[in-house]
């Protein structure tokens, strides 16, 4: 694997070298429009709802898709049926290993290409997305649900890591993948976080699943976990997949990476679907004092999860929004819900 763009990279590390020298760090990159559109989650009035996450994410007239969804064909139909036109999107943000995060890639290169050979040829990932996971649990007679609804329908001796099988199908149709040991901004004002720094004790992860290791096995926690972070005039905007990291955590840490301010946005999947009522004051909490104004909580965040949230930070029913196929976040127009989703 090689890093994308020494450009960035390069100028990181000459920020850190002026830090260090007691010089101020150049100007930071800003977007002036955005506009985010989720492709897959569970509910849908358009288009094909399933338990997965993907969105595009337009920035100053680039594109990006972040996620690709959980069955071969749900983004590829819905962007059809939404009118957008995926071809021209040459990069991909995986956030991490799970199938219903990554499912749909192979076979949107796949259909893409034929129109552009370009079309999501870039894939950039963190560290550990490749790592062998098993789930026990599974072997020794647990249902299903266990491992499956992370996407990870193997047990026993079986690979549990879905997202192994797809580099290998990736690498065979043309794409490459680009690691992300650190933050790294993909595009101007637009950063993926890397690993994410984890400051808080937030457990957002499936215990059911482990990682093989030189020593046996040891809990997945899911250590490529990585967001997007936009940096605008009114703060940060921060696109998760599913928060295995924690919500807060990565709040916080796109604060370090993309600049001080507020985070005033929080679009995607925060896995607090079975929160208990002291995790989701605590994270409301945290969130409120961050600056959050907006929520779009899809995938695995929780209706629920986005109500009490709503409640508990001070925020309103067009302000905290449970997204669903087709609603968007946009720098000028704020949460278009669809009527399914207000």
């Amino acid at each position: 694997m090689r890093n994308w763009r020494t450009g960035p990279i390069l100028t990181a590390l000459l920020v850190a070298a002026g830090l260090a020298r007691g010089q101020a760090p150049p100007p930071a990159h800003q977007v002036k429009y955005f506009h985010i559109t989720i492709l897959s989650t569970m509910l849908a009035d358009r288009g094909v709802g399933e338990w997965g996450f993907a969105a595009l994410v337009e920035a100053d007239g680039r594109r990006l898709l972040f996620d690709a969804g959980y069955r071969p064909e749900t983004v590829l139909q819905n962007a059809r049926e939404l009118g957008i036109d995926l071809s021209t999107v040459t990069d991909v943000v995986l956030s991490h290993h799970h199938g219903d995060h990554t499912g749909g890639l192979a076979t949107l290169r796949r259909e893409l290409a034929k129109k552009n050979p370009a079309a999501l040829s870039r894939v950039h990932v963190a560290p550990g997305i490749f790592l062998s996971r098993r789930c026990p649990a599974m072997a020794a007679g647990a249902s299903n649900g266990s491992c499956g609804m992370m996407g990870n329908e193997a047990g026993g001796d079986e690979e549990a890591n879905p997202t192994i099988a797809v580099k290998k199908e990736l690498e065979a149709l043309g794409a490459t993948f680009i690691e992300h040991p650190s933050a790294a901004e993909l595009l101007p004002g637009v950063w993926v976080t890397g690993p994410v720094r984890r400051r808080y004790p937030e457990r957002n992860w499936n215990p059911a699943i482990q990682i093989v290791t030189p020593g046996g096995l040891a809990a997945d926690s899911v250590p490529e976990d990585m967001s997007l972070v936009i940096r605008t005039d009114k703060g940060l905007v921060v696109v998760t997949g599913c928060g295995h990291a924690g919500v807060v955590n990565t709040v916080e840490y796109a604060r370090e990476i993309a600049g001080p301010g507020p985070v005033y946005a929080v679009v995607g999947g925060l896995h607090l679907f079975a929160a208990k009522d002291e995790a989701l004051a605590w994270t409301a909490d945290k969130l409120h004092a961050a600056g959050l104004v907006d929520l779009l909580g899809a995938h695995c965040t929780g209706i629920e999860t986005v109500f009490r949230i709503r409640q508990l930070a001070g925020l309103t029913r067009k302000t905290a929004v449970v997204g669903a196929v087709g609603a968007s976040f946009d720098s000028d127009r704020g949460i278009d819900p669809l009527a399914l989703a207000q």
